[in-house]
């Protein structure tokens, strides 16, 4: 069979990776077509930012808390650091974090929220983002091309797609994909040992003018059966406290959240504030509380050897990328996006040069 150039391409998930890769990849391949298809309603994956049903104005971040450079990284994203503080994107980091164990790094924040650097690239890229749209299997279609299925039965035709949700939900697709992962037993063996950690996290909605008590903007909490980190979230970004409403979100620990995998979020939100209300009695009571649970948290352990990214197959082009394949931190994931981007660019020369 004769191979086609990639000219149109999918990328699943609108996380970080999924963002970032679909805006270097329009920069370097302009003659490619790209979408973005997500699950959610919304975007940014676990940089996540939700808003107050109450006030529109009132949000909180209920993934991602702050980005952690270090001088090595810091140097070697120098470009993407500088614009996205030129833009506003991002910027220091001047609260403190009681109990921050991170040394050797410069602390950023996002100061409109998380998603906010996850739309900037999405905006940048000029793709467009099919929301709703959680695929279920990954087959090879006509003339070369891979055909894409979601839950609610849209199925399209692509010649290279980027997967970049958490591994264990790839290792759930069906269709050819999963024979293909199937043949390739030791890649099969190193995918199944990437591992997550879970977690359940509040976010909390204050009336405007509320005073939260306490002088500290996020801490960390040791040792504690439930709770491990709390942030005024609107503190930590900088907004003014005296007109605008505060916001906390409260992260459990990674053990809570193991053993309560299986509950609902809305049925273990409550026994969650309990604890919080319990440990910071000085907290008045929240407008609205909104509970969600991070199944797939941080990467605890990567796929092996980290490459960055793993190719399933060359023709027809399908290839996964995301902290799954780096590590779970801002830097990791654009690791992450630029080896994907390097491998779509050598495989299109490549179909090129074969035509």
């Amino acid at each position: 069979m004769s191979w086609r150039a990639m000219e149109k391409v999918l990328v699943v998930g609108s996380g970080l990776t999924g963002a970032a890769s679909a805006c270097f990849l329009r920069e370097a391949c302009p003659e490619m077509s790209v979408v973005i298809w997500d699950k959610a309603r919304g975007i940014g994956g676990r940089m996540s930012t939700s808003r107050s049903p109450k006030d529109s104005e009132c949000t909180v971040d209920l993934g991602a808390q702050y980005i952690t450079a270090t001088p090595e990284y810091r140097q070697k994203h120098s470009r993407l650091y500088e614009d996205l503080l030129s833009m506003g994107i991002l910027s220091p980091l001047a609260a403190k974090i009681e109990g921050d164990s991170s040394v050797n790094g410069t602390n950023y924040v996002t100061p409109q929220g998380s998603s906010s650097l996850v739309k900037y690239f999405i905006q940048k890229s000029g793709v467009q983002v099919m929301r709703d749209h959680q695929i279920n299997s990954v087959s090879l279609g006509d003339k070369g091309q891979i055909t894409v299925g979601t839950l609610s039965g849209v199925r399209d035709q692509f010649d290279g797609v980027l997967l970049t949700m958490p591994v264990p939900q790839i290792l759930q697709l069906q269709g050819d994909i999963k024979s293909i992962i199937d043949k390739q037993s030791e890649v099969k063996r190193k995918l199944e040992a990437v591992r997550y950690s879970s977690r359940f996290c509040l976010g909390l909605f204050y009336k405007a003018g509320a005073k939260l008590g306490v002088p500290w903007s996020a801490k960390y909490i040791p040792d504690h059966d439930c709770l491990r980190f709390v942030s005024i979230d609107s503190r930590k970004r900088g907004r003014d406290e005296v007109t605008s409403a505060p916001s906390v979100v409260v992260h459990t620990s990674v053990p809570f959240g193991v053993n309560n995998l299986e509950r609902d979020k809305e049925e273990i939100a409550p026994e969650i504030y309990d604890h919080f209300t319990k440990m910071f009695p000085e907290f008045p009571e929240p407008e609205h509380i909104k509970g969600h649970k991070w199944r797939y948290s941080q990467v605890s352990q990567g796929y092996e050897g980290s490459p960055g990214y793993l190719i399933l197959q060359e023709n027809p082009f399908i290839i996964c990328g995301g902290d799954g394949f780096a590590h779970s931190k801002f830097d990791g994931c654009i690791d992450s996006t630029e080896a994907v981007v390097s491998a779509f660019i050598k495989q299109q020369k490549k179909l090129k040069a074969d035509l």
